[in-house]
């Protein structure tokens, strides 16, 4: 069996810029001799640590070294372009081959799409800044597990009632990407990602157990939360959760904490993404220069962030990335495009092939105190669980647990709830916080919605 020493000289192993860009290159120069007419090809490599904890011993240990490649031909057909695709984890010089003649072969037996084919040459992007995303984390397998016990220590030494941990995990990530197309583009980015976790569980005089997270990720490991905070924090919202009760059903304000606030984001940028809007399922559709909420709220993008979660020169198409604002003082300003889900809806690529970039929502004036307060009675949401929200028209349903509000306080912790409303209303009907919580790619505050249902 492998030491972890061994594994870790092995796991620490990545390709260089040149070697990627000479394989892609090659990919491109095979697709044009066996007769594509255009073509596009991704080389990935990530390695990955992750070291857990439970009862203070070692749970788990992965190293973990992933290699994709996938190459994207396209023929010039009756109709538009006939494509084909192909991926492979062999990213020997045979392996790139053999998925490079299946993407060739699937091209010749598929039906021309008008849609199909790169985005403009034009479009592509040229320089773009040094956004320090590579910061690798020189710790060992033994030095990761040290820090997770530290981190499960803190969690069970904050309060007596935590009775146990689901663990505590320490976590790196390092990966090399490269795109290129036959436009000439070649784009090649290195990252690093870092995590550190903790799950608690408490258990009340009553005998009624809570089990609750808190993490901390970021590009750079000086930039984590400290392991203890971490602990600490699961530990104290795991606490925080006892003697939950039910919630008072009825049509109340509702305010999302910005952990559970991001989804509120993540509804709209579903909705204003090209393929729910080409295949008119979203309820934004044709609403670019309407008013779609509130005036006080304004989205905006910027994928050039230094050490952002999000950033990046260029999209998945190889189009420039740029600063967007998407709704400005409540008006939606734009969509976010591929360049074959723009050409889908007669309308320019945005750059946002793949996703958006770094979000910020915009603050409020009023502390998440102030939020609270001014509500009188209704419901502080800190949790939200299952999938109810339909795009199409809207309709939003969630499981949710947190706080009951009485006389602009907290009361009591409650759980097993579930809160109702449409998007669109949603939307209109929001107050923004000052708390902006910028420890995801996606930073918002507290938002407080008025008039949703809410039922225990």
């Amino acid at each position: 069996m492998a030491t972890d020493t061994e594994l870790t000289a092995a796991w620490r192993d990545l390709p260089d810029h040149d070697t990627l860009e000479a394989s892609i290159r090659d990919m491109l120069g095979q697709a044009k001799r066996l007769g594509a007419d255009a073509a596009e090809a991704s080389l990935s490599a990530t390695r990955a640590l992750s070291v857990s904890v439970r009862d203070g011993k070692r749970e788990a240990l992965d190293f973990e070294g992933d290699r994709t490649a996938s190459i994207t031909v396209y023929r010039a057909a009756d109709g538009g372009q006939a494509s084909g695709s192909a991926s492979t984890t062999d990213l020997s010089s045979a392996g790139l081959t053999r998925a490079l003649e299946s993407a060739c072969t699937i091209a010749r037996f598929t039906e021309a799409d008008p849609y199909a084919g790169l985005a403009d040459a034009d479009l592509m992007a040229g320089d773009w800044p040094d956004m320090g995303l590579d910061n690798p984390w020189p710790i060992t397998a033994a030095e990761a597990e040290t820090m997770a016990g530290e981190i499960e220590q803190a969690a069970l030494g904050h309060d007596d009632r935590i009775s146990q941990t689901e663990g505590a995990t320490v976590a790196t990530q390092d990966a090399i990407s490269a795109y290129a197309n036959s436009h000439g583009f070649i784009g090649i980015e290195q990252a690093s990602r870092h995590v550190l976790s903790c799950s608690a569980i408490a258990r009340g005089a009553d005998g009624g157990m809570q089990r609750e997270i808190a993490f901390s990720q970021a590009r750079r490991a000086q930039d984590l939360e400290a392991g203890a905070t971490i602990g600490r924090l699961a530990s104290q919202r795991a606490v925080d959760r006892l003697g939950a009760r039910s919630a008072t059903t009825g049509t109340h304000s509702v305010v999302f904490t910005p952990r559970v606030a991001r989804g509120l984001w993540g509804h709209l940028l579903g909705a204003i993404s090209g393929g729910p809007l080409y295949r008119d399922a979203s309820f934004l559709k044709d609403a670019v220069d309407t008013q779609i909420a509130h005036p006080a709220l304004t989205i905006t993008q910027h994928p050039h962030r230094r050490h952002g979660l999000a950033s990046a020169g260029f999209d998945g198409d190889g189009v420039a990335t740029r600063d967007r604002t998407l709704v400005a003082d409540g008006i939606l300003r734009g969509y976010v495009l591929s360049a074959y889900s723009a050409r889908r809806l007669g309308l320019p690529p945005t750059g946002n092939a793949g996703g958006v970039f770094n979000i910020d929502v915009a603050p409020g004036a009023d502390t998440f105190e102030a939020l609270v307060a001014d509500m009188g009675t209704g419901l502080v949401v800190t949790e939200l669980m299952g999938q109810g929200v339909n795009l199409v028209n809207g309709d939003y349903s969630r499981g949710a647990a947190g706080w009951w509000v009485e006389n602009g306080q907290l009361a009591y912790p409650v759980e097993n709830a579930t809160i109702a409303g449409n998007l669109a209303d949603m939307y209109r009907a929001l107050t923004l916080g000052s708390d902006v919580d910028r420890t995801a790619a996606l930073a918002t505050p507290s938002v407080r919605i008025e008039g949703m249902t809410v039922a225990g």
